[in-house]
């Protein structure tokens, strides 16, 4: 599997061990940076990850920032994108299993990385179980299509 990543200047370290810990697992990673700690937009590497996942070149995405928020709402901006800011491992689970989330946000400055290292794991683990999930899910398509 293909998995997008990036981050800003925040999620720079976190960003960095994630990207390891899943070229480990044996997923194939696609690091859209950042390059440095030097101050940037996460918008601007929100963006390329969702883009990547629309576009069908990556299948899920991990968004790093200081809180995961920030750049989760950027990348939900993109349509067909349900990006989720995470920094347990319940939530990263429901993420996948009741909301097909396809971007995983953390926030470096909130987890440390053993934990996020969990909660990678977990979401990454998760599958989709539709049922009445989807109809769920379908709502929130909706939703986008009519606010375009």
């Amino acid at each position: 599997m293909r998995v997008a990543m990036g981050s800003d200047h925040g999620g720079f370290n976190l960003r960095l061990v994630i990207k390891a810990h899943l070229i480990e697992r044996g997923y194939e990673v696609v690091d859209f940076g950042v390059e440095c700690k030097e101050s940037c937009d996460y918008p601007d590497y929100a963006l390329k990850v969702a883009n990547a996942i629309t576009s069908g070149d990556c299948e899920l995405g991990v968004l790093v920032c200081g809180t995961g928020l920030g750049i989760s709402i950027a990348a939900n901006k993109v349509k067909g994108i349900i990006a989720a800011p995470v920094s347990d491992t319940f939530s990263a689970e429901m993420a996948r299993r009741h909301n097909n989330a396809n971007i995983i946000a953390l926030g470096e400055r909130v987890v440390g990385e053993g934990l996020a290292l969990k909660i990678i794991d977990t979401f990454f683990d998760a599958t989709f179980e539709g049922g009445r999930h989807e109809g769920r899910v379908e709502k929130i398509k909706m939703i986008e299509l009519n606010n375009l």
